[in-house]
């Protein structure tokens, strides 16, 4: 690990001569044209491209669209920087004029920013490499929204074909002031669960409830129930989010239908917290099927999604000083675990340190107009993450470049 001074002074030296015109024109195409999940053929390509001019060694379709691009400079170790490209099923209502051209689908959780910022980068060590030595791993994910693109690309050999990390880095924007840096060592993000439930019930006419068993009436019951599991069988002192996110049943007015389908998400902190709620669930599940008399028994499937992302904590605790020298010492502080969630860690392999950042990139008009005294309130009224208004201020995007490259060069000078 080099001086914070040091790296800070080089990548100022390294990063002089970004293009903010060309960053900007580069980020504003990938949100003009957003793509779902493991159909990032478009992302892809333009990071591929980009990659291959620089000089690396770049391989496409890896684990479906994922694009991985090898830099080998010399002794020294292996860094992976990573990026993820997918984008969200939503609407965007920005207003913005290089807003999504694709209907139903936006950059709702930044990850344009993210190819971006990842593109810049190695583009930036890459120009610089006589001031390195160490192999670069640039790696474009796809589907981190969907749950299965790091899953994908480490089954189709991420940890074999190419060459193993000593260390693994990520960044994340995220709502915020623009101008500043969060890190947290150790815990920082939750694990996620999704869990599918089909209350089997008796269909029929609606005008004769009393010949049916109504599934409908019986999820409800589960979904208030569901209610308490949080407030009233979790400790105060963790934390846990249980949301029902999908309630579908029914095709007619005057029809009870046979079954009903819910979709929950669970997040946790704490393993031996995760297996108490799992279990809580499925007792009420079953309960209030067995309380009306369903003929058949519900169906739980667990889906497990993300594991917490932990990170470093002497790592995180080095690359968050050289932002501080880099940036300023107040602009670097710890947030806290968040509820969010990532497959990010499992890109490491075992025994391999990571460590995940945030960029906070909330326009300043937008954060001064918003209601609230501390960062807390403030962070809940403005756009953030997965909202058709999230529009980061371009503003950050050579910072978020600059994060990226000093990170790397502290492992790599």
């Amino acid at each position: 690990m080099s001086e914070p001074t040091t790296v800070a002074r080089l990548t100022r030296e390294i990063t002089a001569d970004l293009e903010p015109a060309a960053l900007k024109d580069f980020y504003q195409d990938l949100h003009r044209h957003p793509e779902l999940a493991f159909q990032e053929h478009r992302t892809a390509a333009k990071l591929a491209a980009r990659l291959r001019v620089a000089s690396y060694d770049v391989t496409e379709g890896v684990g479906g669209t994922g694009v991985v691009g090898v830099l080998a400079n010399g002794d020294g170790p292996v860094v992976w920087l990573r990026g993820d490209m997918d984008a969200l099923p939503v609407q965007e209502a920005t207003g913005l004029g290089y807003a999504s051209t694709v209907d139903g689908v936006m950059h709702a959780c930044g990850h344009d920013l993210h190819v971006t910022w990842l593109a810049g980068a190695a583009e930036s060590l890459a120009a610089a490499r006589d001031t390195w030595s160490g192999t670069l791993v640039v790696i474009g994910q796809p589907a981190e929204e969907s749950g299965g693109g790091a899953s994908a690309m480490l089954a189709d050999g991420l940890h074999t074909r190419f060459p193993r990390p000593d260390v693994l880095l990520g960044q994340h924007v995220t709502p915020g002031l623009a101008g500043f840096y969060p890190h947290t060592p150790g815990l920082t993000m939750s694990a996620t669960d999704d869990i599918d439930i089909v209350v089997h019930g008796v269909g029929g006419h609606g005008s004769r409830p009393e010949s049916t068993i109504d599934p409908i009436v019986t999820a409800a019951y589960i979904v208030t129930r569901l209610q308490t599991v949080v407030s009233r069988e979790v400790a105060a002192a963790h934390s846990v989010v249980l949301t029902v996110g999908q309630f579908h049943a029914g095709t007619k007015h005057n029809i009870i239908p046979a079954d009903a389908r819910l979709s929950l998400n669970l997040r946790t902190q704490d393993a031996n917290v995760r297996q108490r709620v799992l279990g809580a669930v499925r007792r009420i599940v079953e309960g209030e099927c067995r309380t009306a008399d369903c003929p058949v028994p519900p169906k739980v499937t667990l889906r497990p999604g993300y594991p917490n992302t932990v990170n470093d904590t002497a790592l995180d605790g080095q690359i968050a000083a050289v932002h501080r020298e880099l940036f300023g010492a107040d602009t670097v502080f710890d947030f806290g675990p968040a509820m969010g969630s990532e497959d990010f860690s499992l890109l490491a392999p075992d025994g391999v340190p990571y460590d995940y950042w945030y960029v906070t990139s909330t326009p300043a008009d937008v954060w001064e107009a918003a209601p609230g005294t501390d960062l807390a309130e403030k962070i809940g009224k403005v756009p953030g993450n997965h909202s058709p208004l999230f529009a980061p201020d371009p503003s950050v995007l050579e910072p978020g470049v600059r994060t990226l490259v000093s990170a790397a060069l502290s492992r790599l000078v």
